[in-house]
């Protein structure tokens, strides 16, 4: 039997699914299963995923679903004691499930263990660091305030504890995974391994592009998450600040035009005015509203450009060197 369940969704991965299973396959924890839930691909997903020849992976085909139908999909065929849900362009290091059942091991009261994760490009290359937040024991709090765990394919979660809490939110998947982890945290402890071990990959067509759909989504999750926590106006401001100022910086985030630079001003209006603290940070105001201001003041092939020579300017200035391929 396996000890670990690795679960896969997989809708139209042909250029990265392979690299994410490799990622799997050459762990140091080797009792693993690699559970593959084709979502109704239309492209070679399921051909690249077949070639691959392992007794560890199976690969499972159903109508499009999307990510949170697939991942409990992927839970009722899975036989591991523990789960762990691994987006199909993204990926892990080597050590990463081995630290990670070593700390929920060395932490008895916790069914969470969590990474840190680092961004990288379509073509693998690093992009930045996340937010490296360590936090153990009761994170409730922390998690509302902030999704520090930043990736679907970051935690290894006790199997039983997934069970409890009653799998995925299929009505939502733009704040699932957020959503997913306060469920757990209402419940059990979580701990951290303080050590980036999960590569997310940023792409126009992933899912956290939708900041629209992502907005909406996080209205519904917080006013949920307060029917369980004492209802706290001033908390409740904080979490809505922490969010929108999120959701600012990620409409501002790749491709930018006149659309995205009006919805960053607006989530912009409404960080401030649940927290007009944050206007205190200057220099990370001068970088956002001047991405609003380009964004909304130039099409949208010359507001990249500019993007484009700005960023280069600030890496020679600070003689920083390209960004390298992750390997």
């Amino acid at each position: 039997m396996p000890l670990v369940s690795v679960i896969i969704p997989a809708f139209n991965s042909e250029k990265t699914i392979r690299e994410t299973i490799d990622s799997v396959l050459h762990q140091t924890l080797s009792n693993v299963e690699i559970i593959v839930i084709n979502d109704g691909s239309q492209d070679s997903t399921l051909e690249v995923a077949a070639s691959i020849s392992d007794v560890r992976l199976k690969i499972f085909s159903y109508n499009n679903a999307g990510v949170s139908a697939s991942r409990n999909r992927g839970l009722i065929h899975a036989s591991g004691d523990y789960i762990a849900f691994l987006d199909a362009d993204d990926l892990w290091t080597l050590d990463k499930l081995q630290t990670q059942l070593e700390a929920l091991q060395s932490h008895p009261k916790a069914v969470v263990a969590y990474s840190w994760t680092d961004w990288i490009d379509e073509s693998g290359q690093f992009l930045r660091h996340g937010g490296h937040i360590t936090e153990n024991g009761d994170v409730h709090k922390q998690l509302l305030l902030r999704d520090f765990i930043e990736s679907g394919s970051n935690p290894l979660i006790l199997k039983q504890a997934l069970i409890e809490v009653g799998g995925f939110n299929e009505t939502l998947s733009a704040a699932a995974d957020w959503d997913m982890w306060l469920r757990l945290a209402a419940r059990y402890e979580f701990v951290a391994v303080p050590s980036a071990q999960v590569l997310y990959r940023v792409s126009s067509q992933s899912m956290s592009a939708n900041v629209w759909k992502m907005e909406a989504e996080s209205k519904q999750v917080i006013e949920r998450a307060f029917t369980q926590v004492p209802d706290s106006l001033s908390l409740k401001r904080q979490v809505l600040a922490q969010r929108y100022q999120y959701l600012t910086l990620k409409a501002l985030e790749g491709s930018l035009d006149r659309y995205r630079g009006i919805t960053a001003a607006r989530f912009f209006k409404e960080a401030v005015r649940n927290n007009p603290k944050w206007l205190g940070r200057i220099r990370l105001m001068v970088v956002i509203l001047g991405k609003i201001a380009i964004a909304i003041l130039l099409p949208a092939h010359s507001a990249q450009g500019m993007l484009k020579a700005i960023k280069q300017w600030v890496r020679k200035s600070r003689g920083l060197s390209e960004p390298q391929q992750v390997k």
